[in-house]
């Protein structure tokens, strides 16, 4: 007779207790949608959402989106009290969560596999320091030979050398995707690198791009969880991309890079991990490596073909550190270019960083993990609940008119001064320490940051050294494609192409 009136007393409490705010605690926008809360706002503009939610509540509020109640810090003053929390916030048990369900592999951080998450990512360190070196060198091999062959191929459709037109994201994507691949994993059997081959042939790599192309197109809509089944033929697709990496496959590939070699040995050591679940983490590896450097790479050249002045500099910084006669002989032989001649390219290094600034959509993100109040500086801080959200926005950083002048502005030495690295940046009279953060921060730092940086460089250099290059006259400037919005570095939304030529000294050959 009293359950009902029971049953509504529990329900208002429930109700209380989830979604009245307690001392302490920073504003909670919810919206009207159950669940969803504020997800498609954010979905739809992330940036200009947040930007109005901080002008309307401050620097700290908490918004429901897709289930997850998110704090969101704004202030980038307030940036190293987050990130220095690391026994209440954490990044690992989230990360690995949302890799096992995007990837489809078995949780690491669990009883069933003791020590392999530490042991992952001592592997990452192989993607560092002196293992760097081995590693530039053969993405600078992979490279020349892959645009050789593109270039070559191209050539070959035409009589006379001449300016080509070509998409410049699928132009990025080719060479990106196929460079990054045989420098981590190596050759597999029964392919042709050969960069004087001009089948028309579907290459090895065109399958394997192709699926991923479809399966990364469904990677925000996986990460937020909505069901596989829900989205058509992914399930298929990420089989057939797990599958690719199979154990008794990768052993007939060769010269795989000391860092995957060493992860598949990891593997090996785990028998309660299946193969197709080793696979699948070789997959999950791919994904992270050119997942964010193929739109990366395009921006980085369309930012360049955008700036004559810019475009200009870098390449005769170039050509100063490898000298001119090693700069016309890379249609003869492969160029040399070490890691220390990449970091000599100081306007280079800045046109690459200020290219990430501008496209970096990516959030910090850490997961609550005991009720407790979040002290932000010594006069300010905010309660926070056990399995909420802490998140760093970026974005609001790299766009902010008070650290950066003409923040929406493409300025290629805006990271130069007085011919170095400018490392300081201000707001007002503070020091702000996180101004640039493409790659995460603390515990979530992107561990392949410095190979991705050093892939970009390369590219780059090589592309300008090769061919002149002019985006295509009549088209609308590039804008970004928000629908990724937190997930690292967004590709365009519209459709870019460029023409090129060989260079001189290349097409007399």
């Amino acid at each position: 007779k009293n359950r009902p009136v029971l049953s509504m007393y529990l329900g208002f409490l429930m109700y209380l207790w989830l979604f009245c705010r307690r001392k302490g605690e920073p504003p909670l926008i919810k919206g009207w949608i159950p669940f969803l809360g504020k997800a498609l706002e954010f979905r739809k503009d992330s940036y200009q959402f947040l930007q109005w939610l901080q002008q309307k509540h401050g620097d700290i509020f908490t918004v429901l989106i897709a289930g997850k109640y998110m704090t969101f810090v704004m202030n980038p003053l307030l940036y190293p009290a987050v990130i220095k929390q690391g026994k209440q916030l954490n990044f690992h048990k989230f990360a690995d969560v949302a890799a096992s369900t995007v990837f489809s592999y078995p949780l690491m951080c669990t009883e069933r596999f003791p020590g392999m998450s530490d042991q992952v990512q001592k592997c990452f360190l192989l993607l560092q320091g002196s293992a760097l070196d081995l590693l530039t060198f053969r993405m600078m091999g992979n490279l020349q030979l892959i645009l050789r062959r593109y270039f070559l191929s191209k050539q070959g459709e035409e009589l006379e050398y001449d300016w080509h037109k070509v998409g410049l994201y699928e132009f990025c994507d080719c060479v990106m995707f196929e460079a990054t691949f045989l420098t981590l994993y190596g050759q597999p059997p029964d392919t042709n690198t050969d960069e004087h081959t001009h089948s028309g042939k579907e290459s090895w790599t065109d399958g394997l791009r192709d699926n991923f192309k479809k399966f990364d197109r469904m990677f925000p809509l996986l990460l937020a969880r909505v069901p596989i089944s829900l989205l058509g033929k992914t399930k298929c697709t990420r089989e057939k991309l797990i599958r690719f990496f199979h154990p008794c496959r990768m052993a007939d590939w060769t010269s795989p890079s000391e860092f995957i070699q060493t992860c598949t040995e990891l593997f090996q050591q785990y028998d309660t991990l299946k193969d197709l679940d080793k696979a699948a983490h070789h997959f999950a590896t791919l994904w992270a490596s050119v997942g964010n450097t193929i739109p990366a790479s395009f921006w980085c050249l369309y930012h360049l073909l955008s700036n004559p002045q810019a475009l200009a500099s870098v390449r005769e910084e170039i050509i100063g550190v490898i000298g001119e006669e090693e700069a016309e002989a890379i249609c003869r032989h492969d160029m040399l270019l070490t890691r220390e001649q990449l970091d000599r390219m100081i306007y280079l290094e800045s046109a690459v960083k200020e290219s990430l600034r501008l496209s970096s959509a990516s959030m910090n993100i850490r997961v609550v993990q005991e009720d407790f109040s979040l002290h932000l500086n010594p006069h300010f801080s905010v309660c926070v609940r056990k399995g909420d959200i802490v998140a760093l926005y970026p974005p609001s950083t790299h766009q902010d008119p008070n650290i950066y002048l003409h923040p929406q502005k493409y300025m290629f030495d805006r990271f130069v001064e007085d011919q170095k690295e400018k490392t300081e940046f201000y707001k007002g009279d503070q020091k702000v320490r996180y101004y640039h953060m493409p790659f995460g921060s603390g515990v979530s730092m992107c561990p392949g940051r410095f190979f991705a940086i050093n892939g970009l460089k390369q590219f780059v250099c090589i592309t300008l050294l090769m061919c002149d290059m002019q985006l295509a006259a009549g088209q609308k400037e590039a804008v970004l494609d928000t629908c990724r919005a937190g997930l690292g570095i967004l590709p365009p939304a519209n459709y870019i192409s460029f023409n090129y030529r060989l260079k001189g000294h290349f097409r007399d050959e």
